[in-house]
């Protein structure tokens, strides 16, 4: 069975550009890396919630923002992993310089016994279309799609 990570993509409109929220993941591995490193917020679901409230969770732990709003479902893509990832779109404009992340725990520098803690997200940005389509993870790329579709056609 394939796990479950559920997200949620903010989306603001700023001088008529459609732009989306994003998180660059922390820790030592993605700090020399920006294009294809950022992410919307996502997480893994845990039993007993639903993907929606998985995904609000995550956002909540990931960049200390409640968010609230009318989501909108961009469904799920299956990454190379296996895993499959569910996201959420929903209009707000928050502060990207508020975000505060959790800490995780990992041994750094590898095989030093040294225990080191790190923000799961070190920044969050705005993004118009063009510029967030390169700094999104490939597999994640179709959420973008989805939301521009969508919002073409006005069902939002």
């Amino acid at each position: 069975m394939s796990k479950k990570s559920c997200g949620v993509l903010p989306f603001r409109f700023r001088d008529g550009r459609l732009e989306v929220m994003l998180v660059h993941p922390g820790g030592p591995f993605w700090a020399g890396k920006d294009d294809a490193a950022w992410s919307i917020s996502k997480g893994l679901a845990e039993g007993g919630e639903s993907l929606l409230e998985a995904a609000k969770r995550e956002f909540r732990e990931e960049t200390g923002f409640d968010i609230e709003g009318d989501f909108i479902e961009l469904g799920g893509i299956k990454q190379p992993s296996g895993k499959v990832i569910f996201a959420w779109a929903v209009e707000k404009d928050l502060d990207e310089m508020k975000a505060v992340s959790n800490k995780f725990s990992m041994e750094w520098p590898r095989r030093s016994g040294m225990m080191r803690e790190f923000p799961e997200i070190d920044r969050a940005g705005w993004f118009d279309i063009a510029s967030a389509r390169k700094k999104i993870h490939k597999g994640q790329q179709g959420f973008i799609d989805r939301l521009i579709s969508i919002i073409s056609i006005g069902r939002f």
